[in-house]
């Protein structure tokens, strides 16, 4: 990786970035606070679609599921489209600016529909095909928007604290999660009460004056952010450099043509993997530093493809799980009712104090920065990996108790059950993909930082994407998840599937995760 030294950044005027001036806490703080805006107004609607598909929109539970699974996977994937458009033609800051009014444009579409009923089906009639494309394009908008801003904003903020004080890095990385979750506890108890209570109009019309709101905090700050102007495309070099290594594969060289000096800071930790590529140094247009680049880049594949079985257990937090809970006795009171979606309530509440904790105490227990930056991420994904396969187990053992109970003696248990996988799977989502955003802006090249904090995001893409393709599948093999009454169908025998891929995936990272 650069070191501080050999990075350049600019003001807003293009002009060279001065220390104390541009940059620093405060201006890496606003990316937090727009990230706890932008990420309440996403799960808002994303952790609630599942009701708004069937409810209002009268498709069935198991293409409501897919469709839910699709636009959350959609908008997580894209990250790597938002991260490789802010490393390669904008900044980090314009690319922000860029796709969070795709978002909000997506979003004012939705609120025009939830607002007029001719755009909306009658009776119990799916949506014709006028309705479904102003839904999907809406929806399809906001996925381009939430993907751009996802894979932009972590790295901006980086961005403004430099990569040397490892401290600081790590603290604004444990504040970007946090305001990632607060948003969340704010989404699924403050906006859910208000979709469930007021309807899908009056919510969209809050989400899109709050992200709007978002837009212009950003924009307010800068004059107080440093810019790094894109180099090029880290993509397009990379490719370079696997085709001249091809190219010259059958090339006999010496050691001495193709390995840097001593002296030379293009040598990285993985010098000693994928040495196919340092052939691709006999084309006198790469340099060893793009080689590097690459090298270092691939290293982080296997972590990243590692992760993505723990996100398709995540997924049933969106799916499976709220239908569950709408089976379920839901009232606290007789007079008060709680939503499925606000069941995140807990375990975000939990998961807000924990790194809050984790500020303010950390440092007693990890003394060691290396160990904060490199072993200590790897080590974090690993538990959550391990918290998923155990909320499976949980999840297959509460839908057996919750089966038995309304089928063999009429009883709706508590929805209170589901708490228990909620938690889990919310502490290993915590977990996972708060260590991987802090270790890929670390261990990527600092050309690709916004590609490397969007691999945390695709994991959980690949994940959501994975989910549908299980169920479709598992519906074709077994018929498992194809009833409508959930009382009929084999929910449990599905989670007991997911507990074994995912078991089998936490032995496959931890071989990657000792090589790297």
């Amino acid at each position: 990786m650069q070191n501080e030294m050999e990075e350049m950044f600019e003001d807003w005027r293009g002009e060279e970035a001065i220390s104390g001036k541009h940059g620093g806490i405060k201006a890496a703080s606003i990316a937090c606070v727009v990230e706890m805006i932008e990420n309440m107004v996403f799960l808002s609607y994303s952790t609630n679609f599942m009701m708004y598909f069937m409810k209002s929109m009268h498709y069935p539970s198991a293409k409501a599921a897919n469709m839910v699974t699709n636009f959350i996977g959609t908008s997580f994937l894209l990250t790597i489209f938002g991260g490789f458009v802010a490393d390669s033609f904008l900044t980090r800051s314009a690319a922000f600016i860029l796709f969070c009014s795709i978002e909000l444009l997506g979003l004012i579409l939705l609120t025009l529909q939830a607002h007029y009923p001719k755009l909306q089906p009658h009776g119990d009639k799916t949506p014709s095909i006028l309705q479904a494309t102003i839904l999907f394009t809406g929806l399809y908008a906001v996925a381009t928007g939430v993907g751009g801003v996802k894979g932009s904003l972590p790295a901006h903020g980086g961005d403004q604290l430099g990569s040397r004080n490892q401290r600081l890095i790590s603290g604004f990385f444990n504040c970007y999660y946090f305001s990632v979750c607060f948003g969340g506890l704010l989404a699924v108890t403050v906006m859910v009460w208000i979709e469930e209570n007021k309807g899908w109009s009056s919510s969209f019309y809050i989400t899109t004056a709050i992200l709007a709101s978002a837009l212009f905090i950003f924009s307010v700050g800068f004059p107080m952010y440093r810019f790094k102007r894109p180099t090029g495309s880290p993509l397009i070099r990379m490719v370079n450099v696997l085709v001249s290594a091809a190219r010259n594969r059958n090339r006999f060289v010496t050691d001495a043509e193709i390995t840097p000096s001593h002296n030379s800071t293009d040598k990285s930790i993985h010098y000693n993997k994928f040495k196919f590529l340092n052939k691709a140094k006999l084309n006198n247009k790469i340099s060893s530093t793009q080689i590097e680049e690459t090298r270092t880049f691939l290293a982080l594949q296997p972590i990243f493809a590692s992760t993505i079985i723990m996100n398709c257990c995540v997924a049933q937090l969106a799916t499976f799980s709220v239908q569950q809970g709408m089976a379920m006795n839901k009232k606290l009171s007789p007079s008060f009712e709680i939503p499925v979606a606000s069941l995140n309530a807990i375990p975000l509440f939990c998961m807000v104090s924990s790194l809050a904790l984790y500020e303010l105490f950390g440092e007693r227990i990890l003394s060691n920065n290396n160990e904060r930056s490199s072993s200590f991420n790897l080590k974090r994904i690993r538990s959550g990996l391990a918290f998923s396969s155990v909320s499976m187990v949980v999840a297959a053992i509460v839908e057996i108790k919750r089966k038995h109970e309304a089928v063999h003696n009429n009883i709706k248990i508590s929805v209170f059950w589901l708490e228990i996988q909620y938690v889990l799977l919310s502490f290993s989502d915590m977990l996972t993909l708060g260590g991987m955003l802090e270790f890929f802006y670390r261990e990527a090249p600092a050309s690709m930082r916004s590609i490397g904090t969007a691999l945390g995001w695709c994991s959980t893409a690949m994940g959501f994407f994975l989910s549908s393709v299980l169920v479709d599948v598992i519906n074709a093999v077994t018929g498992w998840l194809r009833k409508e009454d959930i009382n009929e169908s084999r929910l449990e025998l599905f989670y007991v599937v997911l507990c074994v891929l995912n078991t089998l995936n936490l032995f496959n990272y931890i071989f990657w995760a000792k090589r790297y």
